[in-house]
């Protein structure tokens, strides 16, 4: 259970600001119909970190436990420094054929956004450290449909008023945690 709770807060708290919730805006104001974005989304979330997650399964079994707690140590901190720069979203992630129909753009358009992005990557650490890779998939497409859901029904007006900055700030603060616990094996 702390590895679903855990991977839901900081994925909650990564994706605020992040690209994806800004296509999440983009589309949401573009197409206009709510569930079936929603509904992209979540099922493009749960493909990316499904795949993510078994990528963070396989690391555990392929690396050894010292050079496992390093790499986590080093994943976790650079996630923390990640974290403070600002994304924005790239025109070519908001210009998606509508030939596929909402859904269909949806699942497209976040699969792609989500390629190497903050929340797939945390995701893929969260797995290997927690060793649990349904908790974490669970998790983590929680925690971003926690902060896009509201994107997509509230729309910008929501968004803007949300501290980024604040809360980038606290995710940084949790990943460098993460890191140094990782570091000094805590819980490993």
């Amino acid at each position: 259970m702390e590895a679903f709770l855990l991977s839901t807060g900081m994925v909650a708290l990564a994706e605020i600001g992040d690209k994806t919730q800004l296509l999440a805006l983009v589309l949401a104001a573009r197409f206009r119909k709510p569930i079936p974005i929603v509904l992209g989304i979540f099922t493009a979330t749960v493909i990316n970190h499904a795949l993510a997650g078994a990528a963070g399964v396989w690391l555990l079994a392929q690396l050894g436990p010292q050079l496992l707690r390093w790499l986590l140590a080093a994943s976790f901190i650079g996630m923390a420094l990640w974290m403070l720069i600002p994304d924005k979203l790239d025109d070519g992630e908001a210009r998606i054929s509508e030939r596929f129909g909402v859904f269909g753009a949806t699942v497209l358009a976040f699969f792609l956004a989500e390629m190497g992005d903050k929340t797939q990557i945390a995701t893929v650490a969260l797995a290997a450290r927690y060793h649990d890779f349904v908790w974490v998939v669970a998790g983590s497409t929680t925690g971003l449909m926690l902060a896009d859901a509201p994107a997509v029904w509230i729309g910008d007006r929501m968004a803007q008023k949300l501290p980024v900055t604040v809360l980038h700030r606290i995710a940084a603060a949790l990943f460098a945690l993460l890191g140094v616990l990782a570091a000094l094996g805590v819980g490993m």
